[in-house]
């Protein structure tokens, strides 16, 4: 099958598939056939853009049916640029101009932003007294396990159809996802929140690894680039960090390696479906398989922590009985809240305005905790710290330059 070249929108999900060689008229019509269908994937600010379904207008030359299906360098090519809303021409970038929706995104990203910091907040406050990050980590999935089922019994969200085969491709990466937040909380248990933030800096180091081992992608000279200030400036945090812990530390380091697994599976096993799933369902099941896989594992590990003896056992340490349930119950509230925003980001712009509004999420989350916990902090830890955050700003940036058109995306 020949590559299809594609626009991304920055303001819209709407995708228009250019046709380099136009079939006739009569084969290009749309009245028969249902449009192709794609689906983003965003996991801690990073994207990926799958297709899902090729309509039979696009399938004319193709004799492998749609369900077999499965992305490969030789069979699907992504280009992707800029686009034009619905019914403007084809040739006319989006302007936004519109007040109201400027707002609206402008609310989005300052939930996003604060939800954040009172996650991490309640998050540290609780492990700090009740040291099991395997249950707490189950709790936060099972909040969100139950907010989607009641989102789901009252038809407020329709619920998705999933099939066999989309249940496959799903499982690697709630497996990943389990991973990866586990090993964040036991991060933050044993160090700073800051510093664990500081560290997880260097996803964009993992996935330039994992996306060239895994998936032949090579990085262009201003991605390799701008890793250099990114590695520099964790080492130079690492160096002079007041609670370092090799525990916390290496934690981190592999939620770093687990999360960016996540992204390299979602593109290399996501398979064709008839029926796609949109953001919020495909990380709503992704988040209900963690909490099946996690919730054994934590009682098989830590044993049941939610007794009244173990709760009794954090008043002990600072907080009472109460004061632990609220803020618990809040940090699992405020785990569901932000993941949900951010993925309704996603879709009203594109994936790498997304990513650096990540980025500065991550330096207002490091800047608050620092502020709330008083966490003590050098001028070359503050230094390398910055440094580190500039260079996943240009990061962002330098993928951005892969957009040109003779640089293509892989499937």
């Amino acid at each position: 099958m020949q590559g299809i070249p594609l626009s991304l929108s920055s303001l819209t999900t709407s995708i228009k598939p250019v046709i380099r060689n136009p079939m006739p008229m009569a084969k290009l019509s749309h009245s028969s056939s249902s449009p192709p269908a794609y689906v983003f994937h965003s996991f801690n600010g990073f994207s990926r853009l799958e297709l899902l379904h090729l309509p039979p207008y696009l399938r004319a030359n193709e004799k492998k049916p749609a369900s077999s299906l499965i992305f490969s360098r030789k069979k699907v090519t992504f280009k992707v640029g800029s686009s034009s809303v619905p019914g403007a021409k084809s040739d006319e970038p989006i302007k936004p101009s519109d007040l109201i929706q400027n707002l609206r995104l402008g609310a989005m990203f300052g939930s996003w932003y604060l939800l954040n910091i009172y996650f991490n907040i309640y998050n540290k406050q609780v492990l700090k007294v009740y040291p099991f990050p395997a249950t707490v980590t189950a709790f936060h999935f099972g909040f969100t396990t139950l907010v989607m089922n009641l989102i789901w019994a009252f038809n407020i969200y329709p619920r998705p159809k999933v099939t066999r085969s989309q249940l496959a491709a799903i499982f690697p990466l709630a497996v990943a996802h389990t991973l990866g937040n586990l090993l964040t909380n036991i991060s933050i248990g044993k160090v700073a929140v800051s510093f664990t933030h500081t560290i997880k800096a260097l996803e964009p180091l993992f996935t330039v690894v994992l996306s060239s081992l895994f998936l032949g992608e090579r990085p262009t000279f201003w991605v390799v680039s701008s890793l250099i200030p990114i590695i520099s400036g964790v080492a130079l945090a690492s160096m002079t960090e007041v609670s370092f812990n090799w525990i916390g530390f290496y934690s981190a380091m592999a939620s770093n390696l687990t999360n960016q697994s996540r992204n390299v599976l979602s593109k290399k096993f996501m398979v064709n479906e008839e029926e796609s799933l949109d953001n919020i369902n495909l990380y709503s099941l992704i988040t209900v398989i963690s909490f099946i896989l996690l919730a054994p594992f934590a009682i098989f590990v830590e044993g049941f922590k939610l007794s009244p003896s173990y709760l009794r056992y954090a008043a002990s340490q600072g907080l009472n009985v109460k004061e632990l349930c609220v803020r618990l119950i809040l940090a699992g509230f405020c785990f569901h809240a932000y993941q949900q925003v951010s993925y309704g980001i996603l879709q009203l712009v594109s994936p790498v305005t997304h990513s650096v509004g990540n980025c500065l999420k991550r330096v207002v989350v490091i800047v608050s905790s620092v502020i709330f916990f008083q966490t003590p902090v050098s001028f070359i830890n503050t230094f390398g710290t910055a440094v580190a955050l500039a260079g996943v700003y240009l990061y962002s940036r330098a993928k951005q330059i892969k957009a040109k058109p003779n640089t293509v995306y892989h499937g």
